[in-house]
């Protein structure tokens, strides 16, 4: 029997590691056997492990370290919001009116990697994390300037710099509606999110990352990583690779941005700040650089545990960050990789297993 190579072995697992968390939580909600705010939590907890995911391309699978994943999100999600609600009526079913707010939210957050990755991908270190944390809040502010609405003539758009305009300057007919109303954000939202949408969301977003990993242009971007003038001396294009690993994140953030903000009715540009990018940064980091499956173990775990700690009032996050700090110290420490690597089959044994096969 020919073996299964290591790289397939491990999305294989991944996939149906989802696939069967997802049956086990969708089993549990339907039954009623979950809190009112932990079902609430689901469909963010999909789009904040999709979110881990693509930045994990970008940190763990480029080495870049990037700070302003969540203003690509931001710019999924209000594209996203706006791309629904003039679709209401335009597109009465909801799947594929999802499905096409959340390409929108993909395909803008795409193009907004390629406006930031362009000129700051030629830096480096300290430098890009800098950049890409300027853009994040360059994007929450023009977000907070932002006013748009729509009636039978088509969209109606302003940016609000000056603070002294409202949305009653769109020039909005009787039945015209507000979609973003500058720094209250969007409200009103018309909520279209479900949890299976959720479920396909990371699926696709594992496919994507494990498809392009494995493949002649994902070994080209790792050469990148590990040594970028090695790389550039056998013809590899730098600027071509990590163009290519950057979009490709920008574009799921973009894709879990629109599913976000569809699940709530209304939504501001400050749920998008400097504090989103870090968090997500964290699941990256805590589950593992280059680790999928790690990274969303972490963005499920540390989404539910806030709401987990409740109980504890004001010490809550005092009891999270001390959580925090004995996990990451947990999974650095030698000794205790030493001693899962004991628990792993040596190769000997694993020739041993196939031969038996």
């Amino acid at each position: 029997m020919k073996k299964m190579k290591k790289s397939t072995r491990t999305a294989f697992l991944t996939y149906l590691s989802v696939i069967l968390m997802f049956a086990v939580m969708y089993a549990l909600d339907s039954a009623g056997m979950l809190t009112r705010s932990l079902s609430g939590q689901l469909v963010p907890i999909c789009c904040y492990m999709s979110m881990a995911v693509s930045l994990n391309l970008t940190v763990g699978i480029l080495g870049e370290l990037s700070l302003g994943h969540a203003g690509f999100m931001s710019v999924g999600a209000f594209s996203g919001v706006i791309a629904s609600m003039y679709m209401k009526d335009i597109i009465p079913s909801v799947p594929l009116r999802l499905a096409l707010t959340m390409i929108v939210g993909a395909a803008l957050a795409a193009v907004a990697g390629v406006i930031v990755g362009a000129p700051v991908l030629r830096l480096r270190g300290d430098y890009l994390a800098i950049v890409t944390l300027a853009f994040g809040e360059i994007i929450k502010d023009l977000v907070n300037c932002l006013l748009v609405g729509y009636d039978s003539k088509g969209l109606h758009i302003a940016m609000n710099l000056t603070g002294n305009m409202s949305i009653n300057d769109l020039g909005l007919e009787a039945g015209g509606v507000a979609i973003i109303k500058g720094a209250q954000g969007a409200t009103s939202t018309l909520t279209i999110a479900s949890f299976t949408t959720g479920f396909i969301l990371v699926m696709v977003t594992l496919f994507v990352v494990f498809n392009l990993v494995n493949s002649r242009a994902g070994r080209a971007i790792m050469a990148l990583r590990d040594n970028a003038i090695a790389a550039e001396s056998v013809g590899i294009n730098i600027t071509k690779y990590k163009m290519m690993a950057f979009v490709t994140s920008a574009a799921l953030a973009g894709a879990a941005g629109a599913l976000y903000g569809v699940n709530f009715s209304s939504l501001q540009a400050t749920k998008f700040n400097f504090n989103t990018s870090i968090l997500i940064l964290v699941f990256v980091v805590l589950g593992g650089l280059g680790n999928l499956w790690g990274s969303m173990v972490a963005a499920a775990a540390l989404t539910i545990l806030p709401e987990a700690l409740r109980q504890f009032s004001d010490y809550r996050m005092l009891v999270y960050a001390i959580v925090l700090i004995l996990v990451m110290l947990a999974t650095n420490n030698p000794t205790l990789k030493n001693m899962l690597g004991r628990l792993k089959p040596s190769k000997k044994q694993e020739k041993e297993a196939a031969g038996n096969v």
